[in-house]
């Protein structure tokens, strides 16, 4: 790799979060010894959580295709300079799952990151967004986002697409994302992987230490009855020593004789004929694989099901399987919480993200 100049001494990079979310990639971030200053976006309860979890960053609520929104962030940050802003624009638009309309406002949303770019001039950006960007429209959206931070005068590096599982989340899931850097900075090379399918981690050995919840369905803050036995579970606990988020789903005894009938790693294709019908589709009814990383973990539409327990997972399991540490508390409604967990980027495929960047604009 060609050496980099080092131009920047401050230790401690300082990062906006624009489409923070519940603080996902803002956690990879910190934990990589960056500062994030603020994280921004439009819902209230993913603020709070970020504002519990992202020691010592501001919060804003706004709407980020207002025009305003600069003025607003200006007025927070001040003239202190940002060293990094990194989003994550909302993907539904060019999702497999979602309209798919060139036109959709959510598939714009990019030139609010291109609009902060251009104002607070930063060393380094990073934008994540599903695989689905790469390809729709004939390439059209990839090649308009690049060229357009190219105009900006940054070395772009993108679309890569990185799956989680190979940087030590317990989870299939592809994401790209996009890096810039000022030509003073070099050109970003993506990180390495660190696992690969031979070690992957599973979901047991992500989630088997978490108490099973077959009866204590309401409880919102509770001890750990196993201890850890992983290496993956220990990380998560890191000591810490209460369970938050862990409350199971009150389900029908129809419907967990349902989910019964599928085995491990399997989905509605294994189910009876004139069962499950209304929702065969996709990876509906699909149940987790003990030895397997899970699938991509999804807002809480009540798709997937414990690969143990006749039910879905918890808040916190999903959190697991996103690799967001179990100090990391969710605020607001447990629906909230679940979408919050499912459209985070998970915080160890952001720190590995992140340790790289800082060779470039720290030098170390």
């Amino acid at each position: 790799m060609k050496r980099i100049k080092k131009l920047n001494n401050k230790a401690n990079p300082t990062v906006v979060d624009l489409f923070c979310g519940c603080g996902g990639l803002a956690k990879g971030f910190s934990d990589a010894r960056y500062r994030v200053i603020l994280g921004v976006d439009n819902d209230e309860s993913s603020l709070r959580s970020f504002k519990k979890n992202i020691k010592g960053s501001q919060i804003l609520n706004i709407d980020l295709s207002r025009p305003s929104v600069m003025r607003s962030i200006e007025g927070i940050i001040g003239n202190k300079g940002i060293d990094v802003i990194i989003a994550g624009p909302p993907c539904q638009g060019f999702s497999l799952t979602g309209t798919r309309k060139f036109h959709d406002k959510r598939n714009t949303l990019y030139k609010t990151v291109w609009r902060a770019v251009k104002k607070f001039s930063p060393k380094a950006f990073l934008i994540e967004n599903v695989p689905g960007v790469t390809s729709l429209y004939g390439g059209v959206a990839r090649k308009v986002i690049k060229k357009s931070f190219e105009d900006l005068g940054y070395n772009v590096e993108g679309p890569e697409i990185l799956n989680a599982a190979d940087y030590g989340v317990p989870q299939i899931r592809k994401r790209v994302f996009f890096v810039g850097l000022k030509p003073e900075f070099g050109r970003f090379v993506f990180p390495s992987a660190t696992n690969s399918p031979d070690n992957y981690v599973t979901c047991g050995e992500a989630i088997g230490d978490l108490p099973g919840r077959e009866k204590e369905l309401g409880v919102e803050i509770d001890k750990y009855t196993l201890p850890p036995k992983t290496k993956y579970q220990r990380l998560m606990r890191k000591n810490y020593r209460e369970l938050y988020n862990h409350v199971a789903t009150n389900h029908t005894e129809m419907v967990k004789k349902v989910i019964a009938l599928v085995p491990q790693g399997n989905n509605h294709k294994s189910l009876p004929p004139g069962v499950g019908e209304s929702r065969k589709f996709n990876e509906a009814w699909t149940r987790y694989d003990r030895s397997k990383p899970s699938k991509t973990i999804d807002t809480g539409h009540r798709n997937h099901f414990h690969y143990k327990y006749n039910r879905v997972p918890t808040v916190r399991e999903n959190a697991r399987l996103q690799s967001f540490p179990d100090l990391f508390i969710f605020c607001g409604t447990k629906t909230s919480q679940y979408k919050q967990v499912g459209n985070a980027v998970p915080p160890l495929l952001g720190y590995s993200l992140a340790e790289k960047l800082r060779f470039y604009i720290i030098g170390r």
